[in-house]
């Protein structure tokens, strides 16, 4: 009797796992429900931190543009040679003070260099890697860059996915690799 109790119990409590999972859009599984609002189908690429590689949530509604939506499902960035994006995020790159650690060309200063091919960190060898790096930080002095988290009192501060993309492009026009390989 007590084991058709415990399977009976153990049923219950696994129906309402995966039927509280269906709609799920938080963090870990990096797939986002159909109404997602990033209109990419309903599937998002797998973000991860740069410090420990664990889940990285970023709310779907960030991805607000058509090329921020498509790197959302993709982790390509389309703007990639694209000179007029390259030249906003030049502007962002030093309006973020980025220059202050990485120079006025990306090209490292009290931190590392942006352009590869031999990258502190290896995965911004591809824009995904990149954009995870730039968005939430690293351990070796790098805070957040991201919307609501460059400063966690103001969740308007910080950069938007749109934006990370075009700095992104900027950085990619002083190296070999576009990062869309």
């Amino acid at each position: 009797m007590r084991g058709i109790k415990f399977i009976t119990l153990a049923a219950i409590v696994a129906f309402a796992l995966t039927a509280c999972g269906k709609n799920d859009t938080s963090a870990g599984s990096g797939e986002k429900a159909a109404g997602d609002g990033t209109g990419t189908g309903g599937k998002m690429v797998d973000f991860v931190t740069t410090q420990d590689g664990s889940p990285l949530t970023i709310k779907p509604e960030l991805f607000d543009t058509p090329e921020a939506k498509e790197f959302a499902a993709t982790g390509k960035n389309p703007y990639s040679g694209k000179q007029e994006a390259a030249d906003k995020g030049k502007k962002l790159f030093q309006m973020y003070s980025c220059t202050q650690c990485h120079g006025g060309d990306a090209q490292g200063q009290t931190g590392p260099s942006l352009h590869g091919p031999d990258y502190k960190y290896p995965k911004d060898a591809n824009n995904k890697g990149m954009f995870e790096t730039i968005w939430h930080g690293t351990n070796g002095g790098m805070g957040a860059k991201g919307k609501g988290l460059m400063d966690p009192t103001d969740p308007n501060n910080g950069l938007t996915p749109d934006e990370v993309l075009k700095i992104e492009a900027w950085i990619r026009t002083h190296g070999k690799t576009t990062g869309n390989e």
